[in-house]
């Protein structure tokens, strides 16, 4: 399938800063699940200081804001083919060791009720259907529910709750996996919905390391591994590892940001 992404991101400030620096990945890459056939990124208000691959294998720019800006645009879109693969990225690549994966984060560290939600997850011998089922689990403890938690909420607080979004979902999936000793970790990326183009917000899931197969993806929010209606973009031991942007402005002006995304066939 040929999927074709707009995404343009727009902040705007009150009053002129006189320094900020975004942090951006927004770059796919060609895998076994996908072939980015073309990408751009477009800057307005501000320009590439550097450009590197972190140790995740990603893509990331920064990009700093003209002195004196109250405006910044950053704007990508491209074409990306894709390919069902039941979710099976295949072996593991980049500078980060598997033992990395288990590693927990403040966002992603276990409080007693993901421990006691992994340690009662029946002893599957196949590793595939034991982390299907903790997808289910997850999904069913955790209702989709936007506008109630945000980038900061934790996998623990979310499961407290009852209630969260796909990053809550994939935070909660890959601190329950490094439980049962599975290398885990966070996907940022695309999805084309069914029953509309415009969409307010990226997507995010979690992939897990089997071994003799590789890295597998599950999208928890949709209880499914991704198909070819995903696109991956970055990926992390959770949302501050593979946020689409994040950064810092200096100055007291008040931040407004409008997010445009297409995502079609």
């Amino acid at each position: 399938m040929r999927l074709h992404i707009s995404h343009k991101t727009h902040y705007s400030y009150d009053q002129p800063v006189p320094y900020g620096l975004q942090q951006i990945r927004l770059t796919p890459k060609s895998c076994a699940t996908q072939s980015i056939q073309n990408w751009t990124i477009e800057i307005e208000g501000g320009r590439e200081e550097c450009a590197f691959d972190d140790q995740h294998g990603n893509r990331v720019q920064l990009i700093g804001l003209a002195a004196g800006q109250r405006e910044i645009s950053i704007t990508c879109s491209g074409n990306v083919d894709t390919l069902p693969t039941n979710g099976v990225v295949g072996p593991h690549s980049g500078f980060a060791p598997l033992w990395y994966y288990k590693r927990h984060t403040a966002l992603t560290k276990p409080g007693k009720l993901i421990r006691k939600l992994a340690a009662d997850m029946p002893d599957n011998p196949d590793t595939i259907r034991r982390l299907h089922d903790l997808s289910t689990t997850i999904r069913e403890a955790i209702a989709y529910e936007t506008d109630r938690t945000d980038s900061g909420t934790t996998a623990e607080e979310a499961l407290k709750v009852g209630h969260g979004v796909c990053q809550d979902h994939a935070h909660t999936f890959v601190s329950a996996a490094r439980l049962l000793d599975i290398p885990a970790r966070y996907v940022s990326g695309y999805l084309m919905l069914d029953d509309r183009i415009q969409q307010e917000a990226s997507h995010a899931w979690a992939e897990a390391y089997v071994a003799d197969v590789g890295w597998i993806g599950f999208d928890v929010s949709n209880v499914i591994s991704p198909d070819e209606r995903y696109v991956r973009v970055a990926t992390g031991l959770d949302y501050d590892e593979a946020a689409p942007i994040s950064g810092i402005v200096f100055g007291g002006a008040a931040e407004s940001l409008l997010v445009s995304l297409q995502v079609q066939q």
